[in-house]
Parts: structure tokens; sequence; C-alpha cells
């Protein structure tokens, strides 16, 4: 009954502030779509900020004004700010800080910011959940559950796209949203991942000073990456700095597994020196290393226009039915991606490529992959940063070099040497056992678990060849590296 409710509620909303007539050109309808989404809660907000950066498919006056929703959603009154700094840290906002702004620098969906400053002299910024947050999302992700489990039931394509698993891992990530220690911990390891970068700066985060309600990190300083006209005036290299947003992304994507996933404009500054400044850390995406593999083959393979390489992963990866006939399927992803290639970014929709991509794969039964549904998300950001910043830039071959010379380091010696020593502590752990094991098995022969421990025998000797394998081909590549400088 209270699904049915929320649901009465969002169709009120939408008529009273008619959204069924935003296709008419209006000067209010922009304003109009905004004030709904701000009314109807964070959920809502997120999606009109995903829409505010996609400038290629909103109208402008829309994508203008969802902006706001990036960092000037309504603020909560400052003593609620306040109160519960003091009810998290256990201490007076005296005690804590020689100054606090009570007017917050930023509000976004989820949580404002106020300015302080410690007792020390250094500059913070201090993050406070909205009061409520908690319980007014998971009103909404049950409700968006709800309405999955339907599309699932009766759509005809339901179960292959996985719906409830996608509002699952949303809710995931929204959760993690919702406990600023663990936001705390993303900004530290992305900060470790990155640090002494040329291209991206991360606020270092103060401990003592968080909990799960309130967080304190240091105050950065930048321009707001939106804002072009100033970045201009101070000097700063825009096409570069379009590039160098691609290969933050792709550095964190491939050589970490673990990248920012809510890189809207209100989230990022540029400083002085032209590096990115990355701010709000509550959404994380990872990537395991079968992840990160397949999609490197698929980017190359989509690069080189290797379309058979494309089709032949899909089915390895048992992403499409195995009775799927390669040579068909690659002939449907050409003629899907054939047209975009040798154009720059700006003759490049993807918005329009996954909708064709998202046709051509439920001809097949291509199965979607939840865990990639932040990774997808994160390249639309990219795409429609990329095209405020310089419309020009070419994001394939910005791309291409970074994971030509990834997949080398993978499959080449480098990858190799680090396979080694990631194996090298099991087998310290590991090869001093076996003497053990053996006389374990040899006192298990009268109860029959001789066959057991043969087993476990058989596959630590299996690691164990495949380890001298490797030493082996490790010893002929260095011998030849030697006999070439001979």
């Amino acid at each position: 009954m209270s699904r049915l409710l929320r649901l009465a509620r969002i169709l009120a909303v939408g008529l009273r502030y008619r959204l069924h007539d935003l296709s008419r050109a209006s000067p209010t309808r922009g304003r109009r779509l905004r004030e709904a989404l701000e009314t109807l809660g964070p959920i809502f907000v997120k999606f009109g900020q995903i829409l505010s950066t996609r400038r290629d498919l909103v109208p402008l006056d829309i994508a203008d004004e969802l902006a706001r929703l990036q960092d000037r959603v309504p603020p909560f009154p400052s003593e609620l700010a306040v109160a519960e700094v003091e009810r998290s840290l256990g201490r007076s906002i005296t005690q804590l800080f020689s100054q606090f702004e009570t007017t917050p620098i930023a509000s976004a969906s989820v949580a404002q910011v106020h300015l302080a400053r410690l007792h020390d002299g250094t500059e913070v910024a201090v993050k406070v959940l909205r009061p409520g947050v908690e319980r007014a999302i998971a009103r909404d992700v049950a409700l968006l559950d709800t309405a999955a489990g339907l599309v699932e039931r009766w759509w005809r394509d339901g179960r292959r796209l996985k719906p409830r698993e996608v509002v699952a891992e949303f809710a995931r990530h929204l959760d993690d949203e919702l406990d600023l220690l663990r936001e705390a911990a993303n900004a530290s390891q992305l900060g470790r991942n990155f640090a002494g970068s040329r291209l991206l700066l991360v606020p270092a985060v103060f401990w003592d000073l968080c909990a799960q309600r309130v967080m304190v990190m240091e105050r950065m300083h930048g321009t707001p990456v939106s804002h072009r006209k100033t970045l201009e005036e101070r000097g700063i290299d825009i096409p570069a700095l379009a590039r160098a947003g691609v290969e933050i992304f792709f550095t964190q994507a491939f050589r970490d597994g673990f990248f920012h996933a809510d890189m809207h404009p209100g989230n990022i500054l540029v400083a002085d020196d032209g590096r990115y400044v990355a701010l709000d850390f509550g959404i994380m995406g990872t990537l395991t290393e079968v992840d990160k593999n397949y999609l490197a083959q698929n980017f190359l393979a989509f690069f080189n226009r290797d379309y058979k390489r494309v089709a032949q992963a899909h089915l390895d990866a048992g992403w499409v039915p195995a009775g799927t006939r390669v040579d068909e399927f690659e002939g449907a992803i050409r003629a899907v991606c054939e047209p975009i290639f040798a154009r720059p970014l700006k003759e490049i929709y993807f918005g329009r490529l996954l909708l064709r991509l998202f046709q051509t794969s439920r001809r097949f039964n291509v199965e979607v992959q939840p865990q990639l549904v932040l990774l997808q998300k994160t390249l639309l950001n990219i795409e429609g940063l990329g095209r405020e910043l310089d419309p020009d830039l070419d994001l394939w071959q910005t791309a291409k070099p970074f994971l030509e010379r990834w997949m080398r380091e993978q499959v080449g010696w480098r990858g190799l040497v680090r396979s080694l020593r990631r194996e090298a502590p099991f087998w310290a752990a590991t090869v001093p056992q076996i003497p053990r094991l053996v006389h374990r098995a040899l006192a298990d022969e009268r109860t029959g678990g001789l066959q057991a421990a043969l087993h476990r025998l058989a596959a630590l000797q299996a690691r164990r060849n495949r380890l001298l394998q490797a030493l082996v081909a490790l010893v002929a590549v260095i011998l030849g590296i030697l006999a070439n400088r001979l």
C-alpha cells in the first residue's frame, strides 16, 4: 500500500508541474522539471543530474536548469547541520572548529557542505547528510524494485535485462553513499592511487572528525569544470584538459579497477595548475580482473574495427547463448559501430549508439551485466563532460594508446613478473606443508582419505608446475634480451 501511495504521489507531482507538456518549448519547462525532481527526492535529483550532463540529448534550456541540481539543491536549515555535527562527533561546534560557516557552499541530493577552519588554521569542508535521507531513498528504492519485478515478469526482455539485479546494484551504491565513513575511505583509497599525479588531486581526510553522517576533509580550491570561459581566462589548455579527463577515467578503471562513478560537473574542479580536483566520493565503481580484461579487449577490438573479436569475446564470456552464430553477431555489431568511427566526438552520439546496441543485443539475447552499469553511466558522464570542454575531442584516439599499453603490460613480461610476485607468498606458505600433507595422506589411507589427499597434492603439484613453466618462460625472455644486446 505504501508503494502504491508513493506512485500516486509521483503521478500527482507530474501533473502539478505539467511534466506531460515538456516537449513543447516553454520558458518555464526547465524550471518545472527541476522543481518536480526536487520535490520527489534524492533519487529523482540524481536522475536530473545525469540528464544535465547530456546537452547533446536534452534541450539546452532544460540542461541549464537541471545543472542547478548538481550543487544547488535547496539546503536544509544550518541549525540541523550543526546539531548533526555535534551529535556525531560528540563535541560542541566551537570545540571542533575555530570558524564554521552556517551558509552551505554546496547542497546536493544527499548532503550539503559547509566550510570551516580548524583551531590550527587548516581550512576544511564539512559534509553533513540530509535529515531523513535514508528513509526517503529506501522508500523509492522499494518502489523501483517493485517496478523492476513487474518488468521482469511481464516484459518479454525482462529476464535478459535483469532489472532487479540492476536496481539491487544501484541500491548497494546508494547505501554506500549514505555512509560517510565509507566515502572517507573511498577518498583515501583514490588519493593513494593518484599520489603525486600530474592529472588529479584528491582532498585529504581528517579521520578523527569523521562519522557515519559527518565527514571532514581538506578544503580544495579551483574553478568548476563547467566554467569554460573562466578556465580559458586563467590560461588553462582546454583540449589538454579534455584529454586528461579521458586518461584519468581509463587509469582508474583499468589500472586500479576502482573509479569515481559520479563524475558530473558539480563534483569536479580544476586547480590553477590545470589538474582536476575530485570531490564527492560516495559512489565508486569496481572492476574485477576478468571485467578489466574483457572490457580492454572489447575497447581495442572496437578501436581496430575487429568486430569478430568483439563478437567472440561476448561468446567466450557467456554473455550470449552458446549456440549464437559468431558471424551473424559480428555483422550486426559492424552495422551499428562502423558509421561512428573516424569522426570527432561532436559527431558521435553515444546515447544513440547505446540505444542501437541495445536493440541489437535484444535480437541476440545478450545478458545485461549489472556490475558494469555504473561503468556505462560513467562513460556517458565522460562524454557529456568532454563535449562541454572540447567538442572536437576524439575519444577513441585518446583512449586507444592507453589501452594498448595496458594490454601489453598484462600479457607481456611485466605481467609475468607481476603474477610471480603475487604468487610468491602463496608458495612460501604452501611448499613447507607438502611433507605434512603426504604424512596426512598416508595416515588417512585406512579411512579412505588417501584419494582426497592425493587430489589435494595433485592440485598443488599442478600449480607448482605452472609456476615452474612461468619461471622457465621468464628465464627465456631474459636470455633472449641478453642475446640481442650481445
